[in-house]
């Protein structure tokens, strides 16, 4: 499986940034896709995450009205919009497959991740 996010860099506070993951050896049309990020000296946290259609979306609070998961099954991508950026957004972000969505969030479908792309976010 090979996840490639790309897309991060150095921004400042309410700036918008649009990440990009593109996907390899996947079905990648019939999954459940999302973000999630990780700071230092911390966990990887849930952020966003869609259905295999992208009509179903799923958010972590801190980010809602600000985040947008989007997907293109067609080019096998999947995007996320983050606008009015905070430093406390600064994070290794990471695309993956997801499993059990549901309003408290997405787990990841398998315990593997590719490549991330750093966010950083200055005040």
């Amino acid at each position: 499986v090979q996840l490639q996010a790309s897309g991060g860099g150095l921004v400042q506070a309410g700036d918008s940034l649009t990440l990009s993951c593109a996907v390899f050896d996947l079905a990648f049309g019939d999954l459940g896709m999302g973000w999630f990020r990780q700071a230092p000296g911390k966990e990887r946290q849930f952020v966003a995450g869609l259905s295999w259609n992208g009509a179903t979306t799923f958010y972590t609070d801190p980010v809602k009205g600000r985040f947008t998961i989007s997907r293109d099954n067609v080019k096998r991508m999947l995007y996320l919009q983050m606008n009015s950026l905070k430093p406390e957004d600064t994070a290794a972000y990471y695309c993956a497959p997801v499993r059990d969505c549901s309003s408290n969030g997405c787990y990841a479908k398998f315990d593997r991740w590719g490549q991330g792309t750093q966010v950083t976010v200055s005040s």
